[in-house]
């Protein structure tokens, strides 16, 4: 078997759970109601669920490596600090800024980061990928937040400190992160009729977040700024996922924490960005147009960076 199909069987099977998401709403096999439930059900459970079980259970010493996250946080704060600088010198709209900074720099690591990372290096992959997504997925909704109230703070007299900070405290995703890493840093025992049971349910988060994410993919979103979608595309599926294996070869990082931290890098633009740009008044059609952008295009990036790392010998 050739390297490039074995790279193809880790890429394609999880883009084909997202094809099904995309086709199941089509089709209307089940009702248009279901999706936003699944949604909810996605955002509130069955990740929260899985990050903490997958960290919780995880031999933190052993799957955390400071350098990695290090590495992956440079390049994740520059790549939005860059973006945002970009449109502000382009001049454009505030609300464009936070929607273009926001898409170049949000990936979709809990849906796609983490079920990439186990496909390509199963369940030692999969902690480590989990691991720093506990310290990632808050930092990046961070630089989310900040990206679109940001260029909005003058015209904008609700953005109070208490606004701030239930932005950052009350997401059910950097809640079970932290859980997680709190857990497993102390080595606290699951009690087995819990262990079970999260098991039980954490089995269905990835499907299930697949799923949706194909179910929410409508060309519908291309209404945005095609122009600007296409440019934060470009940063995000290929200039970050370069620059962080540029940045990380250098610091030691070889063979699978360097894929994943490719992979995580790698990740498009989350579906939670258009979400976000809703509620924070920001543009949400342009941040609609880069999920759908960067999303279609992600099956050939993360095929031409796994393979160019195998082929290296990285």
């Amino acid at each position: 078997m050739t390297l490039f199909i074995q790279v193809l069987f880790i890429v394609l099977p999880v883009f084909m759970v997202v094809a099904l998401g995309f086709f199941l709403k089509r089709t209307r096999l089940v009702d248009e109601s279901f999706f936003p439930q699944l949604n909810r059900l996605v955002f509130y459970i069955a990740l929260p669920a899985l990050l903490f079980y997958k960290i919780a259970t995880a031999d933190f010493r052993a799957s955390f490596n400071p350098t990695l996250l290090f590495g992956l946080l440079v390049t994740m704060g520059a790549t939005f600090a860059g973006s945002y600088l970009y449109g502000a010198l382009r001049g454009y709209p505030p609300p464009q800024i936070g929607a273009f900074s926001q898409g170049a720099s949000r990936g979709n690591i809990a849906f796609l980061g983490l079920a990439i990372s186990f496909n390509a290096y199963g369940e030692a992959g999969f902690a480590t990928a989990g691991v720093l997504a506990g310290f990632i997925i808050p930092f990046i909704n961070i630089l989310s937040v900040l990206a679109l109230l940001l260029p909005q703070r003058k015209n904008n007299q609700t953005m109070t400190g208490a606004f701030w900070m239930y932005q950052f405290a009350f997401n059910p995703l950097i809640i079970a992160s932290f859980a997680g890493i709190l857990w497993s840093y102390f080595e606290l025992p699951l009690p087995a009729v819990v262990d079970k049971a999260l098991s039980i349910v954490t089995g269905m988060s990835l499907p299930l977040a697949l799923i949706s994410i194909g179910a929410s993919f409508s060309l519908k979103k291309l209404r945005g700024d095609i122009v600007k979608a296409g440019g934060a595309t470009i940063i995000k599926v290929v200039l970050q996922p370069l620059v962080t294996a540029l940045v990380l070869v250098p610091l030691g990082i070889r063979g699978m924490e360097l894929g994943i931290g490719v992979i995580l890098a790698g990740a498009p633009t989350a579906v939670a960005a258009f979400i976000m740009a809703e509620q924070l008044k920001s543009d949400a059609e342009l941040s609609g147009a880069i999920i759908v952008l960067s999303t279609a295009c992600s099956l050939a990036t993360y095929t031409a960076a796994l393979y160019l790392l195998a082929a290296l010998n990285l």
